[in-house]
């Protein structure tokens, strides 16, 4: 969809307030057959949130004031972010350079993949019932990408000591970045890692990861949208489980006794359970929506080190 300079100045002149650019943004991605899932998972959504961003408003700005009629600058600005949406297929947060987890802002770009892990529930419960929050006294979070969830843990657990480690040193920049904004640079620990490789041998009682999990088939029909992502982030073998594999035989060495390994593996659930049956995985359900998260304790991975 390319708009001329008439077409583009006719709907300036003819979308005045809020609302008009609002309802004219989601009409026109459902229309353009946009795919969402990075964070919102509507049309409508997404056009409220990129409406008021191009306005620097809150993202929880009172609707009451959707009416309020805009500039000529304004609704310039608007266009221009909305058509951008369009035309570039991008995720929103691409654009924006902003992402939303646990209620927490991040910057995001196309060098991670966009926050939206349903962990983020877990994570605002400490992971109760799964595990004991008093005893949490280290915390890991793998293939960490923006150092949302790493970052969202510390907040949970502002006593504990958290690390987080990602293979792309793309990501540790992003990851950086963000620990920065969040005023823990000098707490929150980053190793570029490929998994444990190059992190120090110790004890985490708690080690939680969002890596790669999409198979070969699934990563064929990706639209623009999830192309947009580092494909480092997603794709993960044949069956989507090769990262997955190799977490499961080394978390046993870094776990506390009553540790917990907490992993989403999203579409490759079923590839999961049918590949470690014999495998005591505690399926997690979620009151917010989301799924494909298991977890199983340090006890049970030693006691089952010869099913992995």
């Amino acid at each position: 969809m390319n708009l001329n300079l008439v077409e583009h100045k006719e709907i300036t002149e003819s979308l005045i307030t809020l609302r008009d650019y609002i309802r004219w943004g989601s009409s026109e991605f459902h229309r353009q057959k946009l795919t969402f899932g990075h964070g919102f998972n509507r049309a409508l959504d997404e056009a409220v949130y990129l409406v008021l961003h191009a306005l620097s408003l809150p993202i929880d700005w009172a609707e009451s004031y959707f009416d309020t009629r805009l500039t000529e600058t304004e609704r310039e600005q608007v266009l221009n972010l909305l058509m951008k949406r369009i035309y570039s297929r991008k995720p929103a947060a691409y654009l924006t350079n902003e992402a939303w987890f646990c209620g927490l802002p991040f910057y995001v770009d196309e060098r991670v993949l966009v926050p939206r892990s349903p962990i983020a529930e877990l994570i605002n419960n400490q992971f109760e019932p799964w595990l004991d929050a008093t005893g949490v006294d280290n915390v890991l979070d793998l293939c960490t990408g923006s150092g949302c969830i790493a970052i969202a843990c510390q907040y949970a657990f502002p006593d504990a000591q958290v690390s987080a480690s990602d293979l792309s040193a793309d990501a540790i920049e992003v990851a950086t970045r963000n620990c920065k904004k969040h005023g823990l640079e000098q707490t929150l620990e980053l190793y570029e890692s490929d998994l444990f490789e190059n992190i120090p041998a110790q004890k985490f009682d708690l080690i939680v990861s969002n890596p790669p999990y999409v198979d070969a088939q699934d990563m064929a029909d990706l639209t623009d949208e999830f192309k947009a992502e580092p494909e480092m982030g997603l794709a993960a073998g044949q069956d989507g489980l090769e990262i997955v594999d190799r977490m499961l035989i080394q978390a046993v060495d870094y776990l506390s006794d009553h540790g917990l390994l907490v992993v989403e593996v999203g579409n490759s659930q079923q590839a999961m359970m049918e590949k470690y049956s014999n495998l005591p995985l505690s399926w997690i359900e979620f009151e917010n929506g989301g799924g494909g998260v298991f977890c199983i304790t340090a006890e049970e991975l030693k006691h089952n080190s010869d099913r992995v």
